[in-house]
């Protein structure tokens, strides 16, 4: 099934401004766009990701999301594809290796989605969805006055991406920053990615919904997820408050060893537990006075994020026009 959405837009001139493409992958959806230099969002269509078939179903998926998008009047205008996939990814190899897409591993998306008829001839730009939505939040968003910041997106899983020196710091194989797993609990749970103890297993929506849910909390309702377990927190329900606390902790714990590390100015969070507003941002806050505890990483501004539903694909966009400065941009 597939869906589209058009922003009001008068008719292209021939003076009108380049635009980019831009691809947002992951295990629920894959949506596709055309971006202005400005962020602003022109045209999306999306369809729902075939997670479980083969490799092949769900590449049918992304170049049909391709097709329509080049079907737009708009699309004459686009000069680069950007494309933000749930990772790992390997942007040195133009490949992905989705976690909740089973059948792509090593999958060289950039050769695939290149290779469409329309895609042909333009640049393609790979990176990771936190990576993306870290450009996106430092090329138009809370962290654009920041020349050192932190990007999260806490929601299912918990993705970051860094901004070091006024620009997107992507790594060797474009998986800098992955905040969710480093280890904040020496004798924490098994992670799936390998390791224990990792900030995801404590700080994610599911993690949080399994605290409160493990140490007695019960939902009014049929709904369980971290957003109901934030409206019981509001509520004072003591479980629900606890949950979230935890939660600040370990996310303050990782932040603020990135800031020890790197010397950050700034955290900007987003994503689904984000949403929670002052459940999360209160004790999140509190607990950093403790633990970035030196005084270069003392102080520091934490934010919520201002793309909201959006950033996958502005992202995306933002990885192909590059850093603001303008050292990859194609308009």
């Amino acid at each position: 099934m597939s869906s589209a959405r058009t922003a009001d837009q008068a008719a292209p001139g021939t003076d009108a401004p380049a635009l980019v493409a831009a691809l947002d992958i992951g295990g629920t959806k894959i949506a596709g766009g055309l971006v202005d230099p400005s962020g602003r969002l022109l045209y999306q269509v999306q369809q729902s990701t075939p997670a479980r078939e083969d490799a092949g179903t769900v590449l049918g998926a992304v170049l049909r999301v391709l097709d329509e998008l080049s079907a737009h009047p708009l699309w004459g205008r686009a000069r680069s594809l950007g494309i933000g996939s749930a990772g790992p990814v390997d942007t040195s190899a133009g490949t992905v290796s989705p976690v909740n897409i089973a059948a792509w591993r090593g999958f060289p998306i950039v050769a695939e989605a290149g290779a469409h008829p329309a895609v042909r001839g333009l640049p393609v730009v790979l990176g990771g969805d936190a990576v993306a939505m870290t450009a996106a939040e430092h090329r138009y968003g809370a962290a654009r006055p920041y020349a050192d910041a932190i990007c999260l997106v806490v929601s299912t899983g918990v993705g970051a991406g860094l901004v070091l020196g006024g620009s997107v710091h992507h790594g060797r194989t474009g998986n800098a920053g992955h905040l969710g797993h480093i280890t904040v609990d020496l004798d924490g749970d098994p992670c799936p990615c390998g390791s224990r103890g990792c900030l995801e297993t404590l700080a994610s929506g599911t993690a949080i919904a399994a605290r409160a849910a493990r140490n007695g909390w019960r939902p009014p309702g049929p709904d369980a997820s971290a957003s109901a377990v934030a409206e019981a927190a509001r509520l004072g329900d003591p479980i629900a408050l606890a949950a979230f606390d935890r939660a600040a902790q370990a996310l303050a714990a990782g932040i603020a060893a990135t800031a020890t590390l790197v010397e950050l100015e700034a955290a900007v969070i987003g994503g689904g537990v984000a949403k929670a507003g002052d459940v999360l941002f209160a004790p999140l806050r509190r607990h950093l006075r403790t633990y970035a505890a030196l005084p270069f990483a003392a102080g520091l501004t934490v934010l919520p994020a201002r793309l909201g539903t959006d950033a996958g694909l502005v992202g995306a966009a933002a990885l192909a026009l590059g850093d603001p400065a303008g050292r990859e941009s194609v308009g």
